[in-house]
């Protein structure tokens, strides 16, 4: 008799967890998946979306770190950054390896992914030379075409996914890549590689697609503890880096940038890992 309690109280516990679930599912906006697509390949195209993303902002931070050498700002930190982007690129690089070799992707999908690592490639050629002006400007060219091989293959797996609440990685993890951007064009304006007007309406606009986006994920229904604590902090590294991004680029106005940029990014990379795990969560 109390095998039998114990087992009811089992059954219980196991549908009142499902109903928490569903509940979870419903709240997040998620669209339970058909069979053809399992939840753990939903879990895997979240993740998929978080590394994927990730090169967005890798090309732009290699670009900015490389731009930062050739102008003698913090030209250490900067080595330290392209050496941690490289690291990055090849576990990044291992990662959606994995869903590759494992037959998990459209055969779209894999041309994509292999364009993102083609494109790194390059750039990682072209930022292996001393800086120079030239160098420099080639390495800003080719940093937007990784990123947008990297934009183009993020946006294919968050249709894959099929989760209204993946787009809140994709969202989180383009500020990642914005952020890293609108110090890239900074520090080009300083060294006088980007028509003056274009770089300044660059950055302007990712400013404010920046801001409009930390609105947009403050009132998203997925939401822990965590990520409002990362969301606070996100807001906070902003009213530092908004002013750096908007003063004139002399010496103080170049190293604030360096800084601010990468607090913001180190803010907007754990928040981007929170939404991976929180989407999880609700699909595991």
């Amino acid at each position: 008799m109390a095998c039998h309690n114990t087992h009811s109280t089992h059954t219980a516990v196991s549908w009142s967890r499902q109903r928490r679930r569903m509940v979870q599912w419903v709240t997040a906006g998620v669209v339970l998946p058909s069979w053809a697509v399992t939840v753990q390949a939903q879990m895997a195209l979240s993740a998929a979306i978080n590394v994927s993303g990730s090169f967005r902002a890798l090309s732009q931070r290699m670009a900015k770190a490389y731009c930062q050498q050739h102008l003698q700002v913090m030209p250490e930190v900067a080595q330290d950054v392209l050496a941690k982007v490289r690291k990055q690129a090849q576990a990044g690089a291992a990662d959606l390896g994995k869903g590759s070799q494992a037959g998990a992707w459209p055969a779209e999908l894999n041309r994509q992914l292999e364009e993102i690592q083609k494109q790194y490639a390059i750039l990682n050629t072209l930022t292996a030379v001393a800086p120079s002006k030239a160098a420099a400007a080639a390495v800003g060219e080719q940093a937007d075409r990784m990123m947008a091989a990297a934009q183009t293959a993020t946006e294919s797996l968050e249709k894959l996914a099929r989760a209204p609440s993946a787009k809140l990685v994709n969202m989180a993890g383009r500020q990642r890549m914005l952020s890293q951007r609108m110090a890239k064009n900074y520090f080009m304006l300083a060294a006088g590689m980007d028509a003056k007007a274009q770089a300044q309406a660059q950055i302007t606009a990712d400013a404010q697609e920046f801001k409009q986006a930390l609105q947009v994920l403050a009132s998203a229904p997925v939401s822990t503890p965590a990520i409002r604590t990362e969301l606070e902090l996100g807001q906070s590294q902003w009213l530092f880096f908004e002013p750096a991004i908007r003063r004139n680029p002399d010496a103080q106005g170049l190293a604030a940038v360096a800084t601010t940029s990468e607090r913001l990014l180190e803010v907007m990379d754990r928040l981007t890992t929170l939404y991976d795990a929180a989407l999880r969560e609700v699909l595991g």
